[in-house]
């Protein structure tokens, strides 16, 4: 017993040595080769054209009904085929630049090349976005509440909220990417695509001939619910069962009701919003399908059918709309003075704003979301944190930090410099242009403080579970207390506060992958700056000719029927600004509001962590215990709206089987295939996507039959109470 014991503790430390996560011994290779190239003309050529076209698809797909996200796996793909093209015809010759030699073509294209691309391409977008958060700044100023804002105030907002995020980063990079047991989820896809497309594989099913087998297959699919059968992307059979009752369909409607058995055929609905299931630990699955079922199947339910509570059944029981009292849409742009402001004579008249029972209870589930995660991250990361902040005090390196060593690092006067000079142009735009962002010069210092104050626990959450909780609800809150009345001044407030966080989150992942990778430091930050500044510019350019040249975009009542311009996620955006800032938290969540109550949610949120902490120092020997993440159990359904029921019931499901069933059962096929898929599902959804819309669609080539006609839950969207009329309802 004693030699197989010690056995056992050697193979431990062994393993340690490589990494403590087993998912990262699995996936990550423990080599490298620090000769290869990265700095080439191919890496810099292929990278902008990767950027400018990805931000341009993103932007462009961004404002349809059923939004299209071409993600860093697609890049991946083209980007290998062109990048040995270009090693085969660019000349080999050296010359000689500034005392050294260069060619255009120094050998094969390798790895490390591959990997700069994909990241030069995805530089800017934070996780869950395929475009910049700012650009919605814009939009909802063109497009909803029909005002004026010019180019360069909107240049200088999304440039700078993509850019503050790095100074955080770098302050951050020794806590949560040097430390092994901080391992980014998400990155292994990359880094396991990566293998597959450039390692030799000698078996007969390699992970290059697998992946090329799911995206022909992903491909060849999508063809069905993305133009001949799109009802398959939307089956809620209770809706069918039950075509002329409201609460069926209110129970069954995947998109707007609770999902009751609603399902899809469909990658781009089991992707959409979450991303893939197959990247996410199954604990971390498990945390959101607990507190999704506690939210959606529990909490909902009883408020709207058992206690009606806030007058819920006047109102839709899925919606991200706004209601008066009695249950009619609310008219915003009557209470919006010339000065941009809230007209409080016209908000007297209509009254205050309701909101369906889903939305007001997704606001008090955040705000628990944002509190819990100081708690938790006090409680479980405290004393790491605290170690890892004393020089004296080092954790052991694992086999990948000790790699990196090899490679000069990054200065931190670099991540200072482009902070300060942010900060600086920021605080320009707040004075010189105020009349256009309507944010005081004040307000950058504060959103900085907050978003310096929760990236490092968010980081934290982000590296261990996949899952990034926002700061965006506490960022409106806050301002809409302090300035309330001036829409714009709030969600440039949020862009600043939430956006500089996440990015910095983003950046953080894409310095992982790096780690995984073996990427020298200081040509991941380059390469992330300049992709950043060049994506936003694109995004941009996107949106600005989007907004001016199709007649009523995001306008859903005023569009043709069937248009796909009608911008689910602009929308929310849009309402949130209503609230927290032309409105304002005092009058909706405050004395002035019907949802004071809501605010407990912080009081709770806090405390929830506490007790799960508890139980663990009473029962450590249940290690089921600490794998409770209440920041991620709360925040379950933070993607809801625009996220809906029928997403979140396929994620769970196709993540529970792939995550448990599969890496328990079958760790082997896991190990080579599994992230191998699910980036073969992606691109192959891609890949179709592109090709139906600009082949068919800008054509104006439908095809209407019942299997493209929608959901069939037309009544879902009804409310329940007695006497309150709503279009294309019956009046109860």
């Amino acid at each position: 017993m004693g030699e197989a014991s010690a056995e056992m503790t050697l193979e431990r430390e062994e393993e340690d040595e490589i990494s403590p996560i087993e998912q990262v011994r699995l996936t990550v290779t423990t080599t490298d080769d620090p000769s290869l190239p990265v700095w080439t003309f191919r890496m810099w050529f292929l990278g902008v054209l990767s950027c400018a076209a990805m931000s341009f698809l993103n932007q462009f797909f961004a404002y349809r009904t059923e939004p299209l996200v071409i993600t860093q796996i697609s890049v991946q793909v083209a980007s290998l085929p062109a990048g040995h093209f270009l090693a085969a015809v660019l000349p080999k010759k050296k010359f000689r630049l500034g005392g050294s030699e260069y060619s255009l073509n120094p050998g094969p294209f390798n790895m490390k090349e591959h990997v700069l691309i994909t990241i030069f391409a995805n530089a800017g977008y934070a996780f869950g976005s395929g475009t910049p958060y700012a650009v919605g700044i814009v939009n909802i100023i063109k497009a909803f509440y029909r005002r004026k804002i010019s180019f360069i105030a909107s240049w200088l907002i999304i440039i700078t909220t993509q850019v503050l995020g790095y100074g955080w980063a770098g302050l951050l990079r020794k806590y949560v990417v040097e430390p092994a047991h901080m391992w980014w989820p998400s990155t292994l896809v990359q880094v396991s695509v990566f293998r597959a497309l450039h390692e030799k594989d000698d078996r007969r099913l390699s992970r290059a001939k697998f992946f090329v087998i799911a995206l022909v297959c992903s491909f060849s699919y999508y063809v069905l619910p993305g133009y001949l059968f799109s009802t398959l992307t939307t089956i809620s059979w209770v809706c069918w069962a039950h075509p002329k009752s409201i609460t069926a369909q209110q129970l069954g409607s995947g998109l707007n009701g609770l999902g009751l058995g609603a399902f899809p055929l469909d990658w781009a609905a089991i992707a959409a919003f979450m991303f893939s299931p197959l990247i996410y630990p199954f604990f971390a699955i498990m945390n959101i399908f607990v507190g999704y079922v506690v939210i959606v199947y529990l909490a909902i339910p009883i408020a709207y059918w058992g206690f009606d509570l806030y007058g819920a059944k006047k109102f839709p029981i899925f919606s991200s709309d706004l209601f008066t009292a009695d249950g009619q849409p609310y008219n915003i742009t009557a209470i919006v003075n010339g000065q941009f402001e809230l007209d409080e004579t016209a908000y007297a008249q209509q009254g205050p704003i309701h909101l369906s029972m889903f939305f007001a209870l997704t606001y008090g589930f955040g705000f628990a979301t944002i509190a819990s995660t100081i708690t938790h991250v006090a409680l479980f990361y405290g004393r790491e944190i605290w170690q890892r902040s004393r020089a004296s005090i080092r954790s052991k390196p694992d086999m990948h930090t000790r790699l990196m060593k090899n490679y000069a690092d990054i200065p931190q006067w670099w991540f200072y410099a482009l902070m300060a000079a942010t900060v600086a142009i920021s605080l320009f735009l707040c004075i010189v242009l105020k009349h256009e962002v309507q944010l005081p010069w004040w307000g950058i210092f504060l959103a900085c403080a907050l978003a310096f104050l929760f990236t490092l626990p968010i980081s934290i959450i982000t590296a261990t579970t996949n899952q990034t909780p926002g700061l965006n609800i506490i960022t409106e809150y806050i301002m809409g207390y302090i300035l309330p009345g001036k829409p714009i001044a709030n969600v440039c407030f949020k862009v600043y506060g939430y956006m500089s966080m996440s990015q910095a989150v983003s950046f953080l992942a894409d310095f992982k992958l790096g780690h995984y990778m073996k990427i020298p430091p200081r040509s991941m930050f380059l390469v992330q700056f300049i992709g950043t500044v060049i994506a936003g510019t694109i995004n941009l350019g996107v949106a600005w000719w989007l907004l001016d040249s199709i007649e009523n975009i995001c306008n859903k009542a005023a569009l043709p029927k069937g248009s796909p311009w009608t911008c689910p996620g602009d929308r929310v955006f849009f309402d949130a600004s209503v609230i927290w800032g032309l409105v304002g938290p005092k009058r909706i969540f405050g004395p002035l509001g019907a949802y004071p109550a809501l605010n407990w949610f912080f009081l709770g949120g806090a405390l929830g962590p506490v007790l799960v902490w508890l139980l663990h120092k009473a029962f450590p020997s249940q290690t089921w215990i600490p794998l409770i993440n209440l920041p991620v159990l709360l925040g379950a359904t933070a993607y809801m709206p625009a996220a809906t029921a029928l997403n979140y019931n396929a994620w769970v499901a196709v993540g529970t089987v792939f995550n448990f069933f599969v890496f328990r059962y079958r760790k082997s096929w896991w190990q080579r295939y599994n992230y191998v898929l699910s980036a073969g599902l992606d691109a192959g959804v891609a890949f179709m996507g592109v090709l139906l819309y600009f082949s068919l669609s800008m054509e104006n080539n439908s095809f209407n039959w019942w299997g493209t006609d929608g959901e069939h839950c037309d009544f879902a969207v009804c409310p329940t109470a007695k006497g309150v009329i709503a279009k294309g309802c019956p009046v109860l």
